[in-house]
């Protein structure tokens, strides 16, 4: 399915909340970028719990987990959290817990791919995500199970406004040409100069933040967006 999906990058509750009700009842997901500070230089939410305390987790995330509340819009949006963290075999559960439609964990992030995939793919809907500087190769024995790849529009994650390597094009056709049913998503760099090549090397979904929430009309980017699927 071609989808556009709005990438955010929380600072923190509110943030979320504002940019989710932004695009709520257009877009029928949103990618949630969550940095550690580990395996990213950045931290975004929920990893920013409260000073002086063990907590890793900021309150509404706490209580999201514990359905005390819920994620924002809940019901009119599905939730895509992409795992920039170091070790995402420990905190994928408390993400499916919150409310989790999908989850993208990404290759070079932990040793224990094929365990992630075996403990959770009839749970949630698994993706893995990678780097340009990773080999496809690096995906082969992970293909029988997962059918959603996002490939990473440039090495350097975690932060908004990154331009897209030129390779990522050519990554795309050499693995849609291997695995033609699988999902493709790009993330970083995906722009309206970007995005029509993307589309005609053979993207599903293509992940943009910057160039949705940058526009005073968030609505009007992702319309723009979904005319290159037509």
């Amino acid at each position: 399915m071609k989808d556009i999906i709005p990438a955010i990058l929380p600072k923190h509750f509110s943030d979320l909340s504002r940019k989710v009700g932004l695009v709520a009842g257009t877009a029928s997901f949103v990618q949630v970028d969550v940095c550690d500070r580990t395996y990213t230089d950045s931290k975004t939410w929920p990893f920013n719990g409260e000073r002086g305390t063990i907590e890793i987790y900021d309150v509404h995330f706490r209580n999201i987990m514990e359905e005390k509340e819920g994620l924002p819009f809940w019901d009119t949006v599905d939730y895509e959290f992409d795992l920039m963290v170091k070790k995402p075999e420990g905190v994928i559960g408390d993400f499916v817990r919150a409310g989790a439609s999908r989850i993208l964990v990404h290759l070079e992030s932990t040793s224990q791919m094929e365990d992630i995939i075996r403990e959770w793919k009839d749970v949630v809907e698994l993706g893995i995500a990678l780097k340009p500087a990773t080999p496809l190769a690096d995906l082969d024995s992970y293909m029988h199970e997962v059918k959603i790849v996002q490939m990473m529009g440039s090495d350097y994650i975690g932060h908004g406004g990154v331009s897209l390597e030129p390779s990522i094009y050519e990554r795309v056709r050499t693995f849609k040409e291997k695995y033609p049913e699988h999902i493709v998503s790009v993330d970083i760099g995906v722009n309206f100069e970007t995005a029509p090549d993307l589309v005609m090397a053979g993207v599903d979904h293509l992940v943009a933040g910057s160039a949705i929430f940058g526009n005073p009309n968030p609505l009007e980017s992702i319309a723009r967006f979904k005319e290159l699927f037509v």
